[in-house]
């Protein structure tokens, strides 16, 4: 991402005030800072990399000093290798800080936007671009509000899958090629690639648009991804576990997914299975898990059972 990108975004409001110097320049890092007391004359814990944003406070200190001592201050501040300086409320900035702009090759844009406004859209731009991304060989669905990413061996039918899913009424948001985006440190985000534009590869009939055959509430432009649909040929899978108290995960981008194995043999409706899938989840997330639940059900029943054993067993009268 370069700062020329930033101007580019009309949610800004941005506009050049040293022209187009700098503008190439590579973001360096996802931080912003207001560097009030850098201006004032403590640098310990100045850290220059960081985009740096001038609000009213800072112009309104930078006019209170007089000539010398707002030249003393501000050449201090250029002495390191500023990356970006932002300046909110369409506020008027002083020459000389665009003049030591302009000699150290310094960008400096103006916002309309008042700073705390400022922060709170910059800073979801600049996160999306610093956000560690990959991309993934599977479809990703949203059934019943819960983001399902079927992968499995090519072939083995996640399309079609996903396919029976949105004429079941679910929605399609990446077929083949998922492109996941992380978001904080435990968020990711699925979404398709843009040429694909919601389009499906069904092997004996070839490509098919599904909002123009299932309407545009068929398809989501992108949605989390919070179950892994693993599809395995029955023959070839090992022993999965059949009671749901083991739960496997899968790590994407350092963060770790539940994961579900669905061993697929002739026969087997693996849409209607997709469906309780996602109801499972749904019920973990409201506080409900089954088989934890049956599990303790059973163990009690059995403590009881024993204990009445061993009442009878003692009842010699």
């Amino acid at each position: 991402m370069r700062f020329r990108d930033f101007l580019a975004t009309p949610e800004l409001q941005l506009e050049a005030l040293t022209g187009e110097l700098g503008l190439d320049r590579l973001v360096p890092d996802a931080d912003l800072a207001s560097p009030g007391l850098a201006l004032a004359g403590y640098l310990t814990r100045f850290i220059a990399d960081r985009m740096h944003v001038l609000g009213e406070t800072e112009i309104t200190f930078l006019g209170s000093l007089d000539a010398e001592t707002r030249r003393t201050s501000l050449e201090r501040f250029f002495q390191y290798d500023l990356p970006a300086i932002f300046i909110t409320k369409n506020l008027a900035a002083p020459d000389l800080l665009l003049e030591l702009a302009r000699d150290r090759h310094v960008p400096v844009l103006r916002s309309t936007l008042k700073t705390a406004e400022f922060y709170r859209r910059i800073k979801p731009i600049i996160e999306d671009a610093f956000a560690p991304t990959t991309t993934l060989h599977g479809s990703l669905a949203d059934v019943y509000g819960v983001g399902l990413l079927f992968m499995g061996r090519s072939g083995i039918g996640k399309s079609e899958c996903v396919l029976d899913l949105v004429e079941r009424g679910h929605r399609l948001v990446a077929d083949d090629v998922v492109k996941v985006t992380r978001r904080g440190t435990d968020v990711l985000i699925g979404q398709g690639h843009e040429l694909a534009a919601h389009h499906m590869e069904i092997r004996g009939v070839g490509l098919i648009d599904i909002p123009a055959l299932f309407g545009v509430r068929s398809v989501r432009q992108q949605k989390r991804i919070e179950v892994v649909v693993q599809l395995e040929d029955w023959e070839t899978a090992k022993d999965v576990d059949r009671t749901g108290l083991v739960r496997d995960t899968m790590t994407i981008l350092d963060v770790g997914i539940t994961k579900v194995m669905v061993l697929l043999n002739p026969g087997k409706n693996i849409t209607v299975i997709a469906e309780v899938v996602a109801m499972m989840q749904l019920l973990r997330y409201s506080g409900v898990d089954v088989p934890t639940a049956f599990n303790e059900r059973l163990i009690k029943r059995m403590r009881e059972q024993r204990g009445l054993r061993q009442y009878l067993r003692d009842d010699i009268e």
